[in-house]
């Protein structure tokens, strides 16, 4: 076995320089069932990763967490095996699964050597479609899950983020915690568990990426074998939603040396035309590390903070361009006032010719690191069909990035950067600063 775990290591090490320039192959099984793939015979090992949307986002009011236990479960016990036979069985077969559950739907992975794919296919094919959900593994997971709660309920980050979104989101999924609450966790039942799977892993909403030694012939029949047993359809999607905005700023009372804060408005959809050009403006204003303005303004010339940045969250239901920071609480209401100053002078000013050229080598240059493993590319085949790229985005993506001239560049800055609707969220004791609403 050793020896076997130690090959797998290897294996994966593997320079994957060729994956970025494979071909991405459309693969639709007799039963439908449709996956991208990118073959690869000279590493015997074969990688899938499932993205089923929905997930937390439809459970119900009264049963959040649901989903997020279920999936904790789906390797405590599947078809006639109890939690302990089935990993044995899976480590026998030096094969790894994992399932999580995200904001948006729930994840599977799955990695096995080529010598064991049958066997393998067979073993998850059962956990995904014959969970056994014992009560005693419920009772289990349960208590890490509430311990996990409970935890986060005292995280300023957490609260922070929480608070964000509920006043961005009022009245949607996204302003209720995914991992549920103390009391809707303690309520939850084997029956509840069960009707979370058939929400959470259903066939019409599933998107799949394939990596590695497999042809798009063998792997037809797989894939109905391993998704015929699920159910073909789930409950509606959540209401698609733009973020409310507001120049305001919450404070939240919590005790300690410093201030955590979050703060953003709408965002753009990733289908969105504009969305290349955007992702460079993010870059340059707060995700670029310390070539990013924000870092520069906030952290080199004023040493107000160890780090700041932004992001392009692009969640499927509600987008949104978010940042955050953490500061000492005399100094985060001075951080507050540069992060406003440099999201309106982005605005207004645009990036400069050496900021797009700049980018534009970083972003290109390392993309290719994005392709290190095989599972790595096949989340990224998974997440291009989430997000509506086309199956030749991986080879055209850089050439995207490369044709974008500083005019367009600055009038998608115009359109995405709306300080006047900066809302910050600040969890601790900020000297100088208090709520606005």
């Amino acid at each position: 076995m050793i020896r076997v775990l130690a090959l797998i290591a290897a294996l994966t090490a593997h320079s994957t320089s060729a994956h970025a320039a494979a071909e991405v192959i459309e693969v639709t099984s007799p039963g439908g069932i449709t996956a991208w793939l990118v073959e690869e015979p000279g590493i015997p090992i074969l990688t899938f990763e499932m993205d089923f949307r929905g997930g937390p986002a439809v459970d119900p009011e009264d049963k959040l967490g649901a989903t997020n236990l279920m999936m904790g479960l789906l390797s405590e016990g599947a078809g006639s095996l109890d939690g302990l036979a089935f990993t044995k069985r899976r480590q026998e077969l030096a094969a790894r699964f994992g399932f999580s559950a995200g904001r948006d739907g729930v994840s599977v992975s799955a990695t096995m050597l080529t010598e064991y794919r049958n066997e393998s296919l067979a073993l998850l094919a059962t956990a995904l479609t014959q969970p056994t959900f014992p009560e005693d593994a419920i009772e289990r997971d349960r208590a890490r899950l509430l311990s996990s709660i409970q935890s986060e309920e005292t995280d300023p980050g957490t609260i922070a983020s929480r608070a964000f979104a509920a006043a961005a989101f009022p009245d949607h999924p996204y302003s209720r915690p995914r991992t549920g609450t103390v009391e809707t966790v303690t309520g939850l039942t084997r029956a509840d568990i069960l009707a979370a799977h058939r929400r959470a892993l259903t066939r019409d909403g599933l998107t799949l990426g394939v990596v590695g030694d497999v042809t798009a012939d063998e792997l037809r029949p797989i894939l109905d074998q391993l998704f015929s047993g699920l159910p073909e359809t789930g409950p509606p999607s959540p209401e698609k939603r733009q973020a409310l905005e507001a120049e305001e700023t919450i404070v939240i009372p919590f005790e300690g040396p410093q201030s955590v804060v979050r703060f953003g408005h709408g965002g753009i959809d990733r289908a969105d035309p504009d969305f290349i050009a955007a992702f460079v403006v993010n870059h340059i204003l707060g995700a670029g590390g310390y070539s990013s303005r924000l870092i520069e303004e906030v952290r080199v010339k004023r040493g107000l903070t160890y780090g700041v940045s932004s992001w392009l969250s692009t969640a499927r239901y509600g987008p949104l361009f978010a940042g955050g920071v953490s500061s000492a609480n005399a100094s985060v209401a001075e951080a507050i006032d540069v992060i406003r100053a440099e999201w309106a002078r982005m605005d207004e000013e645009g990036v400069t010719a050496q900021e797009l050229e700049d980018a534009k080598r970083f972003l290109t240059g390392a993309y290719a690191l994005r392709f290190d493993g095989n599972g790595r590319i096949a989340n990224i085949l998974a997440g291009m069909q989430l997000a509506g790229q086309p199956i030749d985005y991986i080879a055209e993506r850089n050439g995207l990035i490369e044709a974008l001239t500083l005019e367009e560049v600055n009038r998608v800055a115009a359109r995405i950067l709306r300080p006047e609707a900066l809302r910050f969220v600040v969890v601790g004791k900020p000297e100088g600063l208090t709520s606005t609403n």
